[in-house]
């Protein structure tokens, strides 16, 4: 044992490594707080200590030890600064008796503080710091077989009941096998119209009519195909444009930030097109602009909120003869410009696919773009440094694997808060510092969703279901309800706050290159076992929080302005347009408005208008630019609302 007293504040810790020691006595000046043990009752003293592992480990820090095995201890593990400490770990009483021992992940090169309090006692004890390699935590899966028919590229909602359907299309059939409560599945056949282009290359998925129904887009090798779900979701109709589009990856996004839900297709030889909904569900094709390249090579697309200004922004992997990646930046109006070059995205690797997420947790997105070919290159590791880009492959596992994939995608399969990324028949289980190891199971590549409601991600892949087994760390799901965003909830970022750390996630329509994965924003949460507050940055603009929510279970969280008005809201039924507008708004609905009281709230919640519809048409020339919500009161009490952008 080395015997010395730690320094007694928090600002001068004694610097140990791994070993064992003896406090003689606990009469630090400094108390602990935050207090990350269990117990969190208050200590007035502290012995402190630093400790910086020289690469990742599993530490264990212990006063269970043998043959001193009395006294009474309990201590706190931190990073960050005195004054600004975030727990990582802490223990009282899970040793013998009532001494002390955990186990927490540690990364190479970061400073972690213990402190040692006299909670319960201030007399003398010996602790061991034990360096150990990084557990892996268990990650297996088992296959099940289920009775799917046609091409099976989606895992998404249908029916809005917050459980991952299983869906599988061809010409003249959608076969969705339902999720049930407790895993089971009940599967339909619904018989639809000849689609004219089947889902050859890529699905997607959203609600675009906002009628609680999920409906599909199938990109196919010669155009586009939409199947609408009706009001009940039991019949689609099939719409097909004339237009050629060699499609590749196709995604439901609200481009234009209006309310309503979009569709983008990357095209493979002219430039890229998508589709422009006036608020009723009606698609308006439209082409360039969002990727010009007369020579294609548009591959990968995927919108995701790049800068953190929490509006939805857009990059393209591209492969072929014209493979210099894009990023299109938002202005949060719907303008978007190509900036990859100013931000260390312009790479000519070979790639299909991207796969965007936070993987050092520190609140903005990094990517992994797999590579498709090990020709210029191959993978890359893109760490987001305050908004530019610098390839970190080096070193992060990825610089040792020489696997390829048109398919590249990120979850967190072990819920150890650490995002993973699965391609080229491997998954790359993430330490979170954005480096990798190899699982030793080597799943196949698929649209991803919880097939049976039990936190885990589970893997589908053609008639096989690959079911996640699961261990026993914690959870935690989102699912996103839109009133003045798009129903779905798409663009919006969830974020939450632990006492060990944040995590973010975006809602958002196809991932990968070919699926089109669960909607919900999924978190692993490892060993932590409270969420302090979970917000969502909605495209409106609308922030809403919650706080101290359940973990290991699912929370719907609806978009809401708080306006004081407290009536039953459905989803409109009216139009605005133009959107954005200048000076007038106008409203139209199949049902007459006139006589309709009206108001207009901001994104405070603030009414700044209000009246009563004479012909439609309100003058807003007096407000400021930014983003609205007009909600409409019709005569027989009907309430609906829908937002809108006003521009000078």
């Amino acid at each position: 044992m080395i015997s010395m007293n730690a320094q007694n504040d928090c600002n001068n810790p004694l610097v140990i490594s791994a070993g064992a020691y003896t406090v003689p006595v606990v009469d630090g000046i400094d108390a602990p707080n935050p207090i990350c043990s269990p117990n969190t009752g208050p200590a007035t003293h502290a012995e402190w200590y630093s400790y910086t592992p020289t690469q990742d480990y599993s530490v264990t820090v212990t006063t269970d030890l043998i043959p001193n095995a009395g006294g009474d201890t309990r201590f706190n593990v931190y990073s960050g600064s005195c004054g600004a400490f975030t727990c990582v770990d802490g223990d009282d009483d899970s040793g013998a008796g009532v001494l002390s021992i955990s186990t927490f992940q540690a990364t190479q090169g970061t400073e972690y503080t213990i402190a040692f309090d006299d909670r319960w006692q201030d007399t003398g004890f010996d602790f061991e710091l034990i360096e150990a390699p990084p557990i892996q935590f268990p990650l297996t899966f088992t296959p099940t077989t289920i009775a799917l028919t046609g091409s099976a590229m989606c895992i998404v909602d249908m029916n809005n009941d917050h459980l991952d359907d299983v869906v599988g299309v061809n010409s003249t059939n959608i076969n969705i096998h339902y999720q049930q409560s407790g895993g089971s599945f009940l599967s339909t056949n619904i018989t639809t119209s000849q689609a004219n282009y089947p889902a050859s290359w890529s699905m997607c998925a959203g609600d675009i009519d906002a009628n609680g129904y999920t409906d599909l887009l199938y990109a196919g090798g010669g155009g586009v195909t939409f199947m609408m779900a009706n009001n009940t979701g039991t019949a689609f109709t099939e719409i097909s444009g004339p237009e050629y589009v060699f499609c590749q990856r196709s995604n439901m996004v609200d481009i234009n930030n209006d309310g309503h839900l979009d569709a983008f297709v990357c095209h493979d030889v002219d430039p890229n097109v998508y589709y422009m909904n006036d608020g009723f569900g009606n698609l308006t094709f439209n082409q360039g602009g969002l990727g010009d390249s007369p020579s294609g090579g548009n591959y990968g697309s995927i919108w995701t909120d790049v800068d953190g200004d929490h509006d939805i922004d857009l990059f393209i992997a591209k492969c072929g003869s014209a493979n210099i990646n894009q990023f299109h930046m938002n202005d949060g109006f719907g303008n978007y410009t190509e900036v990859a070059g100013m931000h260390g995205l312009m790479d000519n690797i070979q790639t299909w696919s991207s796969a965007w997420g936070d993987f050092d947790n520190d609140g903005d997105m990094d990517a992994v773009i797999g590579a498709s070919s090990m020709v210029n290159g191959g993978h890359r590791v893109m760490e987001n440094i305050n908004g530019q880009f610098t390839d970190v492959a080096v070193g992060s596992g990825f610089d040792l694997f020489s696997g390829t994939s048109i398919e590249w995608i990120t979850h967190d399969f072990n819920n150890d808060g650490f995002l993973d990324v699965l391609g080229a028949g491997a998954l790359m289980l993430g330490n979170g510092d954005l480096t990798f190891m190899q699982a030793s199971i080597t799943p196949l590549n698929g649209p991803i969703g919880d097939l049976n409601d039990d936190g885990f991600l589970d893997i589908q892949n053609g008639n096989t279901l690959y079911m996640n087994d699961g261990n026993s760390n914690h959870y935690f799901k989102v699912h996103t309800v839109g009133t003045v965003s798009n129903a779905n909830g798409i663009g919006a970022r969830v974020k939450i706050v632990t006492p060990s750390g944040d995590q973010i996630r975006d809602i958002k329509s196809g991932d990968g290159f070919h699926n089109m994965s669960s909607m919900a924003a999924h978190f692993g949460l490892g060993s932590e076992t409270q969420i302090l507050e979970v917000t969502v940055y909605w495209p409106s603009g609308i922030v809403n929080t919650i706080s101290n929510p359940n973990i290991d279970g699912s929370l719907e969280i609806v978009e809401g302005i708080s306006t004081g008005v407290d009536e039953n809201v459905f989803s409109p039924v009216f139009s605005v347009f133009p959107n954005p507008a200048q000076n007038a708004l106008n409203l139209s609905a199949s049902e007459d408005l006139l006589g309709s009281s009206y108001a207009m709230f901001n994104i405070s919640g603030q009414k700044v208008l209000s009246g009563t519809l004479a012909n439609g048409q309100v003058d807003i020339s007096s407000l400021p630019s930014s983003i609205y919500m007009v909600r409409v009161e019709q005569k027989d009490g009907y309430v609906q609302q829908t937002q809108f952008v006003k521009t000078e």
